[in-house]
């Protein structure tokens, strides 16, 4: 049995002194070296609690390995890889979510890739965490490129049997997402359903759409132990939104501790 790796034990020690997380999504084909390493670094300084290096595409190579050693470079938080594909690996990171696309219709998003990426992971000796990733509708790009049978918005009883499915799989954490740049999140009653049951066995991570403080308390009080925020945090006052969005977060997450 794989037994939990700093980056967990983090999480966990977070949770139970703070109730809930606030993990900011850098993706380097977007926001890439000095670019990522500015909000990063301001998403540290205001309390995010770690930051997810990845995306759905173009995150890889040389890219990459710049932009998180930079990043490591600058932050006390843990750097985890949020991989859109086998390409999505560094040895600069802290840990790596080893996730599989749950409700992909294809093959290669459920284990070809996760083979493929096994003996690297293992070479370079990163934290893997054991990830199942739910794409809810409307999906967006990772949808697509994920080729994801996307949980309808309105059936949350299908997104709480794939949080089953998942804890009852030996997921450590467990990630619903709308997709980057969604109009909105998650409906509080999935969320909660998705949250009720993985009865605190996993962590549960919900991702997209978040936009405003109230939104993300919103997920917090509905059972998430975190929120994973990327395009809310692009451009604009970027520690301004952090920290908004942290003390929304930390605030609903207290009244758990």
């Amino acid at each position: 049995m794989l037994q939990p790796g700093k980056v967990e034990r983090y999480y966990a020690e977070k949770l139970q002194s703070e109730g809930a997380l606030l993990c900011a999504l850098i993706d380097p084909d977007k926001s890439y070296l000095e670019r990522g390493v500015s909000i990063a670094k301001t998403a540290s300084e205001e309390g995010a609690d770690a930051i997810l290096i990845g995306g759905s595409v173009g995150a890889q190579g040389s890219l990459l390995d710049e932009t998180v050693k930079m990043i490591k470079e600058e932050v006390g938080v843990p750097v985890v890889l949020f991989p859109g594909n086998i390409s999505g690996l560094t040895h600069y990171a802290d840990a790596v979510y080893f996730m599989h696309m749950m409700n992909s219709r294809d093959v290669y998003w459920l284990s070809t890739a996760q083979i493929q990426a096994a003996p690297v992971v293992h070479r370079i000796k990163i934290e893997a965490i054991p990830t199942s990733y739910l794409v809810v509708e409307p999906g967006r790009t990772v949808g697509w490129i994920g080729n994801a049978n996307l949980v309808p918005r309105d059936r949350a009883d299908l997104a709480a049997s794939c949080a089953l499915t998942a804890k009852f799989s030996g997921s450590h954490v467990l990630i619903t997402d709308v997709g980057s740049g969604a109009p909105e999140p998650a409906p509080v009653e999935l969320v909660a359903a998705v949250a009720k049951a993985c009865s605190k066995d996993l962590f549960y991570f919900a991702a997209g759409g978040v936009r405003a403080p109230k939104q993300a308390a919103e997920m917090i009080a509905a059972g998430a132990d975190g929120i994973q925020i990327g395009t809310a945090f692009e451009e604009g006052d970027i520690g301004r939104k952090i920290k908004s969005m942290r003390d929304a977060i930390k605030k609903e997450g207290k009244k758990r501790v």
